[in-house]
């Protein structure tokens, strides 16, 4: 079978959104002038993700998913309609697929998904006669994404790009995720025009693992800055402060940042804010912890010294191990500390 490459050429017009019922659907044996893509991992995050992708992809486009979670990959077959197929396996899918996007919980799924994918290393003999090109959107640590990257080109069967992305389940469903990539240039504006399906901005950080280093980097900061503004607004709350005064002060002074103007820990600081939902929704501490031990391995693996990170991560696992706090948006270290609410 001889499927034309999705990698080379620009894309054509996009699909409308069709639902149909239909059972499941088997690949045709003959030969068509469609591309065919793979998205493996219909999670939470992947699976809008993936919904995007089919909406934008040309009308005659194939999309072939693939999930441990059957109902997932039924579901988004009924909803693509005749554009998508499901594989019985991920090496079915890099069988078919020239493109192949993985977004999986993690580094342990990367490895197994892509040993899956690359061994025995024939695809191109197996399926279509073309180098893949892998976008693996997982956040992972950069020595997995390095050592799976080596495996597909020393092997001659594709090429790999880290694309850890950013903007949560809603940026999801909404198709405005920022993806961080690590790419060689020569890939970089093919990266960028399959992502811009999926999201708003895509930012180039480096050749393959600088999208993870990036990622990881930033969510280091973001972990810190979180545990710091908790503590500020319960040391101004505790001192008599008003909750928004002290705030509207921190967000016009050098204090700054994220989780003090958008995400801000006080309940009723920042209407809609998880804290103003008691704390549900948004970012899960289990989902920090899982990115500040990412960001901690790859430091020890890389010899950078740091002096606050094993302390937030104590904090981290104090509050995850909380009854009153285990579950809720990771900015309930607030609470944790004690904080008025």
């Amino acid at each position: 079978m001889r499927w034309t490459s999705a990698i080379a050429r620009p894309l054509r017009q996009s699909a409308t959104s069709v639902v149909r019922q239909s059972p499941r659907r088997a690949f045709s044996s003959s030969p068509s002038a469609q591309a065919v893509w793979g998205f493996i991992g219909l999670g939470r995050m992947g699976y809008p993700m993936a919904k995007n992708l089919r909406a934008k992809l040309p009308v005659d486009d194939q999309l072939i998913v693939f999930d441990v979670n059957k109902n997932a990959s039924s579901q988004l077959m009924e909803e693509g309609g005749e554009g998508v197929r499901v594989a019985d396996s991920v090496r079915e899918v890099a069988e078919k697929a020239e493109t192949v996007i993985t977004a999986l919980p993690e580094p342990s799924h990367v490895r197994g998904v892509y040993k899956s994918m690359l061994e025995p290393a024939t695809l191109l003999k197996d399926g279509v006669a073309k180098e893949r090109l892998f976008i693996d959107v997982s956040t992972i640590d950069p020595m997995t994404s390095q050592s799976v990257a080596e495996i597909a080109q020393s092997t001659g069967q594709g090429k790999f790009i880290d694309a850890p992305m950013s903007g949560g389940v809603v940026g999801a469903q909404a198709g405005t995720l920022t993806f961080m990539i690590g790419a060689p240039p020569e890939l970089v504006d093919r990266a960028k025009e399959i992502l811009s399906m999926m999201g708003r901005r895509i930012l180039h950080l480096g050749d393959q693992g600088a999208g993870l280093k990036g990622k990881l980097a930033n969510n280091y900061l973001l972990a810190l800055n979180n545990i710091a503004t908790a503590e500020a607004m319960n040391m101004g709350i505790q001192w008599g402060l008003d909750p928004k005064a002290l705030a509207g002060m921190i967000n016009t002074s050098t204090g700054r940042c994220w989780p003090s103007e958008v995400n801000n820990p006080v309940p009723g600081v920042i209407e809609g804010a998880p804290a103003s939902r008691g704390y549900e929704g948004g970012f899960g501490v289990s989902l920090m912890k899982k990115d500040l031990g990412l960001a901690l391995a790859a430091c020890k693996d890389a010899g950078v010294k740091l002096g606050l990170g094993d302390h937030a991560m104590n904090l981290y696992n104090e509050v995850e191990a909380d009854p009153n706090c285990k579950g809720k948006d990771f900015s309930v270290v607030y609470r944790y500390l004690g904080g008025k609410e």
